[in-house]
């Protein structure tokens, strides 16, 4: 190390001052990220004998005994001056550094944050003065102390022991020593031992909390009275959260947020929306008493229903929407942070501030379902950062019967998956009403300063069971044995304040009748209730509603516009150097642009985005590779051969245009569907599009599928456009690239719950995807996209077909015939259409007329009698597919063409021609693929 900046050191602060804990963070620095110190330190850091182990949980007895190696040098080469601390004294002021270290990693390893007591902890040595080499001799012994006691220089270690033991030991145990950036760090830091892990509280605050307090038992023992026996997974045990929430809504509006998105599942939720957002008691007891409360659809159970109201906070009016969801637990975060996004890019809030996610989980469900990885995977990446969430962990220490922690999971806690973003956490003791009180505003602040994720773990329990039908005592003995007899959190609170004087049981009485009574009389229980909200809060879906399925719309756009508009997105800044494909692309839709050459998918599906830019309409894409588009056909962003810069031509059509959103998405595909769901759940106006990379991929996000995008209207009356983009064709890519499984989305089709489509041109894809936006309905849409078709010569259009032309449920038979020589018919979808055609012309086969099907749901069943209907003498009609028999349209759609068939003037038999039945989707060898597809062709002519 050069001598400057030693003799600099040592002339600024003697080791045993305030240099030691600035040594001590920089090694811990340079252990993160050798980088990120200076060379001089980093060349003297390298040269320390290695430590066994490694990681910020390691002392760093070495570097800190070297320090003292140093200072003894220096002792012997320079006078001691008078009042210099003796070796001995210096080494143990290293040890207590060491001490007060090992307290902010490991202290939370001995917090009591059990309410039960029941929680197994393994005891550490790390906090005990011998591991230290300290002593009880020690505890009256002064050290210096300015990085812990503010304006105090120096304590006892029996002060600093107590200090930290209060700190980090008491009802709050805080997670936060892993987290990289120094700054947040010393956040934590500050605030924790500024006020010794428990600031004080005043009189009028703590009544505040008992009187929460008494809502969230209250309206527990109301139901269960009421209505005993009957599910209502209650928050008896964790009724702390209800405080929780009240304090994040009201510290979230006085720093000017506007919404906040809540996700949650079952636990606590009646008892969520009676107490936080104000749904009238009586409403609920109308659904325990299983009283209808939709018109339309199957409805839901109670602890599904979402819920949105305005509440008034010091900051204003703050509006609050309770996401719906299903029974799969975790899947409701990612659409909850889909929700937010859409509702930040709506206000233009970059900051993040306005909008905020919140996000209550369970204990066994955050440490088991990998949505939780994806969705904290996302919390920072570009496409889908909200700004960090709120997450709230209610603890019951058991996930339905499984209690034991090895057979829960394989780390020390449940939020343990949350480090992998550097997410702090705080574990507090549910029955300590004022360590909640204190970790929810460190939290909320933190995510406000920070924004980045930051996660509550309220350790708490079930007083029931999983549900109130359910006896827990057969699994957890033990457990409930305690339960049987620990005093709930309300009274605990209660007899403390009652103890302290803040008030006297005659008060506490009163506050225990008066919601009592409030709950009799059927009246809202909310006080901060905003009657008649503001309704700028919130999307009005007014002009969506009560619309009729029309298979029409009018998607056609000028010639002129469309020519313009080609020329603009063809347009590369100057100096910007494309690679020399994508500037051969870029030519040919100059020539497209100008009729000079025929449309390929690609250059319709830009026009179709850049249209419905033109006429006021966002659109986002997200997807693995969506920039270029999986098969190379899109290329919406423009890479810089030269300094990797992009542009994107989308973004720039005009100065004030609405948002186009394309991003390259984590490889997620069940949380970045269930985002984009809870997007386009949110923005009605916008076109809205995830694309698989390749359509099987979709598999990994069926409960998405299942639970909201095919029944979420029909189950909660909510109403989504969004689009799935679905690449399916069999070219011989075996079983995984082949085949979108599109019998799974026709098997869900009911009551025009979605739109199955099957585009062929790209006239069809450019007027489908302006259809989806134009028309006011909005329903899902399942587009199985090709992947050979983006560059098949046959698979082309014209610019007057974009301009002229409309959505075609069903193509007809594009070659001249007369309609009386036609004696067979093959219907079909998809790429399969193009092989028959081929074979259809080489062998000059006049009799025969090839149909597609183009929108398979709704099925257009009066356009498919009308065509039939017009060959008058039809002998043989032939359904034909790439999919095996019992894969693609044949099983679910049959019922409709038979339909059909049996209006026909001659007795006609539907005949199948296609793959056999199959347990895999496609074969994995392309000479036997070959063989299949020519068979099938020879089948569906009857060759």
């Amino acid at each position: 190390m050069q001598e400057g900046v030693m003799q600099q050191m040592w002339d600024t602060s003697h080791i045993s001052g305030g240099n030691a804990a600035y040594v001590e963070e920089l090694y811990e620095q340079f252990l993160r990220d050798p980088n990120s110190v200076s060379e001089e330190w980093r060349d003297y850091f390298e040269k320390l004998p290695q430590v066994n182990g490694g990681g910020p949980d390691v002392p760093h007895s070495t570097i800190q005994e070297n320090f003292v190696l140093m200072a003894r040098q220096r002792q012997t080469t320079r006078p001691i001056e008078a009042g210099t601390v003796s070796s001995d004294h210096e080494r143990k002021q290293i040890q207590v550094l060491r001490l007060i270290s090992a307290f902010r990693i490991r202290g939370h390893q001995q917090a009591k944050i059990d309410p039960l007591g029941c929680m197994q902890r393994e005891q550490f040595p790390d906090l005990s003065l011998e591991y230290h080499g300290l002593s009880e001799a020690d505890l009256d012994t002064e050290f210096q102390t300015s990085t812990i006691f503010i304006g105090k220089e120096r304590a006892t270690l029996r002060e600093i022991l107590n200090s930290m033991t209060t700190t980090y030991c008491g009802s709050i145990g805080v997670e936060y020593m892993h987290i990289v950036n120094t700054e947040e760090r010393r956040w934590f830091q500050s605030r924790m031992e500024s006020v010794r892990g428990k600031p004080e509280v005043g009189a009028e605050a703590r009544q505040h909390l008992l009187e929460r307090l008494t809502a969230a038992e209250g309206l527990e023992k109301y139901l269960g009275t009421k209505f005993p026996g009957t599910k209502r997974f209650g928050l008896e045990g964790g009724e702390s959260l209800i405080p929780m929430l009240d304090e994040i809504i009201q510290r979230s509006g006085s720093y000017g947020a506007k919404e906040i998105v809540i996700g949650m599942a079952h636990r606590g939720r009646l008892n969520v929306l009676v107490n936080i957002l104000g749904k009238n008691p009586s409403e609920l007891f109308d659904e325990f008493e299983g009283k209808k409360m939709a018109d339309t659809g199957s409805g839901d159970v109670k602890y599904h229903q979402g819920f949105s109201s305005n509440v008034m906070t010091p900051g204003g009016e703050v509006h609050l929407a309770l996401a719906f969801n299903p029974s799969h637990l975790e899947i409701v975060s990612p659409v909850v942070e889909g929700s937010v996004r859409a509702r930040q890019d709506r206000r233009n809030d970059e900051v993040r501030g306005q909008v905020i996610p919140l996000a209550i989980h369970g204990d066994a469900a955050f440490a088991g379902q990998g949505v939780v990885m994806e969705t904290l995977q996302m919390s920072q990446t570009r496409a889908y950062k909200t700004g960090g969430t709120l997450h709230i962990i209610i603890n019951n220490q058991v996930g339905f019967t499984t209690s034991k922690q090895e057979d829960a999971r394989s780390t020390e806690y449940c939020t343990d998956v949350a480090k992998i973003v550097g997410a702090p956490i705080l574990h507090v003791n549910g029955d300590d009403p004022e360590a909640v009180h204190f970790a929810t505003k460190l939290a909320l602040d933190y995510r406000m300063e920070f924004k980045r994720d930051v996660v509550i773990d309220m350790v708490c329990y079930r007083r029931r069971g999983h549900n109130e039908a359910d006896e827990p005592s057969g699994t957890q003995p033990l457990m409930y044995q305690v339960i049987k007899t620990h005093k709930t959190t309300r009274d605990l609170y209660a007899g403390k304040l009652v103890e302290a004087g803040v008030m006297d049981a005659e008060q506490d009485k009163t506050l225990v009748d008066s919601y009592r009574n409030a709950l009799d009389n059927g009246g809202y229980v909310v006080k901060a209730l905003v009657k008649e909200p503001n309704k700028e809060l919130f999307v009005d879906w007014t002009p969506y509603l009560g619309h009729e399925w029309t298979a029409r719309h009018d998607t056609r756009v000028a010639l002129a516009t469309l020519q313009g508009l080609g020329q603009k997105l063809c347009k590369v800044p100057e100096g910007f150097v494309v690679q020399r494909q994508v500037s051969k692309i870029i030519d040919d839709r100059l020539k497209m642009a100008a009729g000079a050459q025929s449309i390929n998918w690609g250059a319709a599906e830009i026009l179709a985005y850049g249209s419905l830019i033109m006429e006021g309409h966002p659109v986002r894409i997200t997807g693995q590779d969506v920039g270029r588009g999986t098969f190379s056909h899109r290329h919406a962003v423009l890479h810089n051969q030269k300094d990797g810069s992009t542009h994107v031509p989308l973004a720039n059509i005009s100065e004030n245009q609405p948002d186009f959103q394309i991003w390259d998405s984590l490889l997620s595909e069940e949380a970045v569907l269930a985002f984009e769901y809870g997007y386009a759940t949110t923005t009605p106006s916008a076109l809205v599009i995830w694309e698989a990379q390749f359509g099987d991929f979709a598999n990994g996000c069926q409960v998405v599928i299942d639970q909201f995008i095919t029944s979420g209207e029909h189950k909660w009356g909510r109403l989504c456009g969004l689009t799935m983009l679905l690449p399916h064709g069999y070219e011989g890519q075996g079983p995984e690239h082949s085949s979108a499984r599109l019998e799974r989305y026709l098997q869900l089709c009911a009551e025009h719950n979605i739109q199955v489509c099957v585009p062929t041109t790209p006239a069809q894809v450019f007027h489908m995807l302006r259809r989806q936006v134009l028309r006011p309905l909005r329903k899902p849409l399942i587009a199985f996209t090709p992947k050979s078709l983006l560059r098949h010569k046959l698979a082309v259009s014209t610019l007057e077909d974009l301009a002229e032309g409309s959505f075609q449920t069903i193509i007809p038979e594009i070659d001249e015939h007369d309609s009386a020589e036609i004696t067979r018919m093959i219907m079909c979808s998809g790429k399969v259409y193009y092989d028959l055609l081929e074979y259809k012309r080489a062998n000059e086969l006049k009799n025969t007329a090839i149909i597609r099907i183009e929108q398979l749901y709704p099925f257009p069943q009066d356009d498919l009698d009308e065509l039939i209907a017009s060959y008058p003498n039809l002998k043989d009609v032939v359904w034909c597919q790439e999919e095996p028999m019992n894969q693609g349209a044949w099983y679910c759609s049959q019922h409709h063409m038979r339909r059909a068939l049996d209006n026909h003037t001659n007795s006609l038999r539907l005949e199948y021609a296609g793959r056999d039945a199959s347990a895999a989707p496609a074969c994995g060898y392309m000479s036997k693929h070959v063989e299949e597809q020519q068979k099938l062709v020879k089948d569906a002519f009857n060759v």
